[in-house]
């Protein structure tokens, strides 16, 4: 498979993007600005850091099936100053946001595509409080490590997908965080989005990894837009807000990350820093790295009435090219996830 795999990866260029249409197109463009380390946690519970989110003077870290029962409580050395029960025992959370003044839990992982409904479980950052609110998929279900609020408060989730383009999914009806109740509510398919393999080190498989989608943020001022992979991290401007359409319709910015051993976890903080967070994958707890600027390195252009009405009504478009090739390259990855437990 790394041989296969790694043929496929000279097919297509890492990370292509189209342009509006959808079609084939540019590539996107590759930064040279690096990850450096902010600091290694320590405390064995955060072996399996998939969530993670910034405030300022403290970071929430969240592991995934197994190990999220509890969110840690972090300073900016990595030091856990405290934990909070999540209110509802969940099944697999894979993601993290801060939305309104509270955590927003995304119990979406589901390896084996079974469960009838995930949820978003919110919480009150100090003490813990909350309730979960469960979603549907309108075509069946899908395994998921990415979610994405903006500052219109509308989630979007992006599936991680092996075999296919990752789905773009929100709430129907334009439904906010905080007008979602116990549910189950209906989500709609809004866009697609598939990268090329790149070769960029840092995945638990070759070549594979760095096609599948792992985590998502959104900066304080809604206008960029992070997607990870296991290796790279591609940065989208959504000068209006909208993250659905920033995904489908602009070409990102795409920055290797650091050699991780399993990287799911990814935040901005309140100044525009990105953190990377990985799980330790059998081995010693991971730094959390920190990219400095990172919103800076993308290009905001003024926004304009007609352009924030036009980019409101976008849907539907594939995000990078060689969707063909990333499909071959995930076979290695379907095997490795079938035998994978449930994180």
């Amino acid at each position: 498979m790394a041989v296969i795999g790694s043929a496929l990866a000279t097919a297509a260029p890492a990370g292509a993007a189209p342009g509006s249409s959808g079609s084939a197109g540019s590539g996107s463009a590759v930064s040279d600005a690096r990850f450096e380390t902010l600091c290694t946690p320590t405390d064995p519970g955060l072996t399996e850091l998939s969530g993670l989110v910034s405030t300022g003077d403290r970071m929430y870290a969240v592991g995934d099936s197994g190990t999220d029962d509890s969110v840690w409580v972090l300073d900016n050395q990595c030091r856990v100053t405290g934990t909070l029960p999540v209110p509802r025992t969940p099944v697999d959370v894979e993601d993290m946001a801060y939305s309104g003044g509270r955590l927003w839990l995304a119990d979406i992982g589901d390896n084996s595509s079974v469960r009838p409904h995930v949820s978003l479980t919110d919480m009150d950052p100090g003490t813990g409080a909350g309730a979960m609110h469960l979603l549907t998929y309108p075509d069946g279900p899908h395994n998921a490590e990415t979610l994405l609020v903006g500052r219109d408060g509308r989630p979007v989730i992006v599936t991680k997908e092996v075999l296919a383009a990752s789905g773009i999914y929100r709430p129907a009806g334009g439904t906010t965080l905080d007008q979602l109740g116990p549910g189950p509510a209906p989500l709609q398919r809004v866009g697609q989005i598939a990268f090329a393999p790149t070769d960029t080190p840092g995945s638990p498989m070759p070549v594979a990894g760095s096609i599948l989608v792992t985590g998502g943020a959104v900066s304080a001022d809604g206008r960029v837009v992070a997607v990870r992979t296991y290796t790279d991290v591609y940065l989208y401007a959504a000068p209006d807000g909208d993250i659905a359409a920033a995904l489908t319709r602009t070409t990102p910015i795409r920055v290797p990350m650091p050699n991780q051993p399993q990287g799911e976890a990814i935040a901005f903080t309140p100044n525009g820093d990105l953190l990377s967070a990985s799980e330790a994958n059998g081995g010693p707890l991971p730094p959390i790295q920190i990219l400095r600027g990172a919103t800076g390195l993308v290009d905001l252009p003024e926004v304009t009435v007609a352009a924030a009405q036009s980019g409101s009504s976008g849907r539907g478009a594939v995000v990078a090219a060689g969707v063909g090739t990333g499909i071959a390259a995930t076979v290695g990855a379907a095997a490795w996830l079938g035998v994978r437990s449930r994180r």
